[in-house]
């Protein structure tokens, strides 16, 4: 694959070096075009000799190859990263002030920035307006990380580290089939040449551009007392990662979050909740209008039928018999099963399930998921096996993809939680494509 690989002035550039690495790596054609600010914190033999590649600095050397026209029409994937308040807001007006940005205007491949600067300069009304607009053309803009920035500030605006830059631009990929790909011309009706609106287009293309996701992540909690719970190992990583990539594709995301010890995303709706009837609710109330529902969450299926209001005293003393209370159980609803009925006909939402199972002498992990995807009635299914010592606080997993009516069964890693996240958004594309009157528009 041919990658540009673009680097704007910003202290993150050294981490662009350990991304270029990544991809040489993995076997990609990798040109990198620094801007002249970029040059003042990496110098061009590094880019050069890590790439194994001539260094594409200015629009003039090699002025016979019009450099400025042909990096971008040849190739298959752009990555900027670093990108700069200053590069974004550039792209976001078209400007072509140097051989990057001329680039920027002449790709037709998928284009994923990755930006980095402090966080005032992030949150500032200007550049989100630019990251906006660039996502509302169909540009991929991650959200930066939180943590330590430039001297001795901290919060969002950190560049991602380089594995989760490449497994975003992978999946970025991987959602566009090339072969059938839209001519996005725009026509006085509105719609993309070919009769194909932009938000069909969009989808067919992997991005959910003008989408509205609502997400649940995390693990449920149900109270016995002021100080005990049942409860269970989930993280809310995945879940996480699917919100987070979900914007990054231009979704509006709604986020339903049980207990998850976890930073928001940035640009993302946070909704907390404890135990699953306040998640049944969260969800509810965000599904009207909503193209795509991922139930992420770990929900519990028990909860105790009493809750006491004072702590649970252990019996003790003279004469007392050492004894434990017993605990009567009564059954959750089944949330995902719910959202599916109350659907009925109409397509939309899309709903996605997870499943988080253990093999026993009745069946092996994915013998459960297929019984449990014919049980739920949902449009995806995603299951993973689970333990103590498997998947649940891990940042990498192992997933199978599963659709009702096929035995088919995609298999994805062992791989990050935002690569994962990546393959089901692709899989939700394929989905919204094949039905595009699910969604933008209703």
């Amino acid at each position: 694959m041919r990658v540009v690989l673009g680097v704007s002035g910003g202290i993150a550039a050294y981490k662009a070096a350990l991304l270029l690495r990544l991809l040489t790596e993995a076997g990609h054609e990798v040109t990198v075009v620094p801007t002249a600010a970029a040059l003042r914190f990496v110098g061009e033999p590094t880019w050069a000799a890590l790439s194994g590649r001539p260094v594409a600095t200015d629009v003039w050397t090699s002025v016979h190859d019009v450099p400025h026209v042909r990096l971008g029409q040849e190739a298959d994937l752009v990555v900027v990263a670093p990108a700069t308040a200053d590069l974004l807001a550039r792209a976001a007006h078209g400007q072509a002030d140097d051989l990057l940005t001329n680039t920027l205007l002449t790709a037709r491949c998928p284009v994923l920035m990755a930006p980095a600067m402090h966080t005032e300069m992030w949150s500032h009304p200007a550049t989100r307006a630019n990251v906006a607009l660039l996502r509302e053309r169909g540009v991929s803009v991650l959200e930066p990380a939180s943590g330590r920035l430039t001297g001795a500030d901290t919060g969002p605006g950190r560049l991602p580290e380089p594995e989760e830059i490449l497994d975003a631009a992978l999946s970025l990929v991987a959602g566009e089939d090339r072969s059938s790909a839209v001519d996005t011309a725009a026509r006085p009706d509105g719609l993309e040449d070919g009769g194909v609106s932009p938000a069909e287009a969009a989808a067919a293309q992997g991005s959910l551009l003008g989408r509205h996701v609502v997400v649940s992540a995390g693990g449920t909690r149900e109270p016995l007392d002021p100080v005990r719970f049942l409860g269970n190992r989930s993280s809310g990583k995945q879940g996480y990662a699917l919100a987070e990539v979900a914007a990054a594709r231009g979704a509006r995301v709604t986020l339903v979050s049980a207990n998850a010890a976890l930073p928001a995303p940035p640009g993302v709706d946070v909704v907390g909740v404890e135990t699953a009837l306040e998640l049944q609710e969260a969800v509810r109330a965000a599904v009207p209008g909503a193209d795509v529902v991922v139930m992420a969450a770990a929900v519990a299926d028990f909860r105790p039928r009493d809750y006491q209001g004072s702590k649970i005293k252990k019996t003790h003393g003279p004469g007392q018999e050492a004894s434990a209370p017993t605990i009567e159980l009564v059954r959750n609803p089944d949330i995902l099963a719910g959202l599916v009925a109350e659907r009925g006909d109409d397509p939309a939402p899309l709903i996605v399930g997870f499943a988080a199972e253990t093999g026993d002498d009745t069946g092996d992990v994915l013998t459960h998921a297929r019984a449990k995807l014919e049980r739920k009635g949902c449009d995806l299914l995603v299951a993973n096996e689970v333990g103590r010592d498997v998947t649940f606080g891990k940042d990498d997993t192992l997933v199978h993809l599963l659709r009702p009516g096929t035995d088919e069964t995609r298999t994805v890693g062992p791989a990050t939680k935002v690569a994962v996240a990546g393959a089901v958004w692709d899989e939700v594309g394929q989905l919204l494509s094949a039905r595009p009157h699910v969604g933008a528009g209703r």
